[in-house]
């Protein structure tokens, strides 16, 4: 995929098409294109139909394909960056709902279950996460900015709700109580801690929306009736 990010902190990115090929994204996606690419609207199967609704994500998706030489153009959905990830068999990624903007014809998606129960219930990172394999790009929408890290075998990262918003394959999650009735009670942090542990790369967001959204409405005028 030839693409470029532009927009600062409301990024968006421009994808510039060879004829012949096409690329995924979430329905309502595309922002703006050339007349010479053409939409199709597909499901791709039962089976991944329901488990992109069990995701929370859209049933259908909707596959570009240029005609001849065009490009087209996907914007963020909240201020953050968009960053491109390379997928070849054997090294997928690992990534939160919604984050997904695009991809290769080449990159399979598919519902990324937490092995740990907890992990999903209490962790933050939401039980169901989103794993992407194949072989291509897929560009991925990040809330705020974002810091990478590499852990190596043994190696663990104590991440707030909502922060991780992308992981190798190799990576795991697990669920740590908070130590100490004080903390718990007072420390403002929950009961619960996600445990990223390697060996592989991850990355973290400064700004989740869930959490944003949070702040925002408690400044916004209520009805007092």
């Amino acid at each position: 995929m030839n693409y470029e990010v532009f927009g600062g902190t409301l990024p968006a990115a421009l994808v510039h098409m060879k004829a012949g090929e096409s690329i995924w994204c979430e329905k309502g996606g595309m922002s703006w294109m050339d007349d010479e690419i053409q939409m199709e609207t597909k499901g791709g199967g039962v089976g991944k139909m329901l488990g992109r609704a069990f995701s929370g994500e859209n049933m259908f998706r909707n596959r570009y394909t240029a005609m001849k030489d065009g490009e087209i153009c996907f914007a963020s959905s909240f201020p953050g960056d968009i960053r491109g990830f390379e997928i070849t068999p054997g090294k997928g990624i690992i990534a939160q709902k919604h984050s997904f903007l695009c991809c290769d014809e080449g990159v399979e998606m598919s519902v990324f279950f937490q092995k740990k129960l907890g992990a999903g219930l209490f962790g933050g990172e939401g039980f169901i996460m989103e794993k992407f394999d194949g072989n291509g790009t897929v560009l991925i929408e990040i809330d705020g900015s974002v810091k990478e890290y590499y852990l190596e075998a043994g190696d663990c990262k104590i991440v707030d709700t909502g922060h991780l918003v992308m992981m190798d394959d190799t990576c795991s999650i697990e669920v740590q109580m908070v130590k100490g009735a004080k903390n718990v009670v007072f420390g403002g942090e929950g009961l619960f801690n996600t445990i990223v542990k390697g060996p592989g790369r991850i990355m973290l967001q400064t700004m989740p929306i869930n959490r944003t959204a949070m702040v925002m409405y408690k400044y916004m005028p209520h009805d007092s009736k």
